[in-house]
């Protein structure tokens, strides 16, 4: 730990070139030293791991992007569960985190892998045990949930923090339930990138119509 602590912050930050270009969408990782990793891009923070501490996982927050204390003490108050990560180190603009191996719920439907109920049981137990911990679980979707192993594990954890309600898991739960269990549960197969990611962009813009019709509601 010590070691890869010395790399991170002498080596691989000074290296390291990463920008949010929009709010809605994964910033953009413009360089990073090999033999580093990169495991994934959210709104924040990218995920990298280098091949000598593959138990690691850095994430590292894009410039003017805040939230890392936040996200640090969401880990503390998690503290040891099977469905979460834990954080080893918090830094200036980094996390050193427990590395969580498995294949996110949105790949899974990309290669045609079963997203078993098991492993929507096990997101749905490690959510109650959120709650119990006095946090509000936020922005879970199937890009931060994994499967491994046949079970659900929680991959971000950094809105836990915010006080709004957020019905995203609810909303893939449905669309679980109505769409993709009833033809998965006969047979798998791969769904296209595009089809993904028009399902993905089309959601964005029903949560947004959704938020301001809300918004409409409450004020009249």
């Amino acid at each position: 730990m010590e070691k890869l602590l010395k790399q991170v912050t002498e080596q691989f930050l000074s290296q390291l070139v990463i920008e949010s270009i929009h709010p809605m969408e994964p910033i953009k990782v413009r360089h990073y030293p090999k033999p580093w990793v990169l495991l994934g891009a959210g709104n924040y923070a990218a995920v990298f791991y280098h091949p000598d501490y593959t138990d690691y996982a850095v994430k590292v927050y894009a410039h003017g992007k805040t939230g890392l204390k936040e996200e640090a003490e969401v880990y503390r108050l998690l503290g040891s569960h099977p469905a979460y990560s834990r954080c080893y180190y918090a830094g200036e603009n980094f996390l050193i985190l427990q590395r969580l191996h498995g294949t996110t719920l949105y790949d899974c439907m990309k290669k045609g892998i079963l997203i078993s109920r098991q492993a929507i049981r096990d997101i749905d137990e490690a959510l109650d045990y959120a709650t119990s911990r006095n946090l509000r679980p936020h922005d879970v979707h199937a890009k931060n949930v994994m499967i491994a192993d046949g079970r659900g594990l929680i991959v971000d954890v950094s809105d836990f923090s915010k006080q709004e309600d957020c019905r995203m898991w609810m909303d893939f739960k449905k669309a679980y339930t109505r769409f993709y269990w009833p033809i998965a549960s006969r047979v798998v197969f791969p769904v296209p990138s595009f089809v993904l990611e028009g399902v993905r962009k089309g959601y964005q813009i029903y949560r947004r119509y959704r938020a301001r019709h809300l918004a409409a509601a409450v004020r009249s």
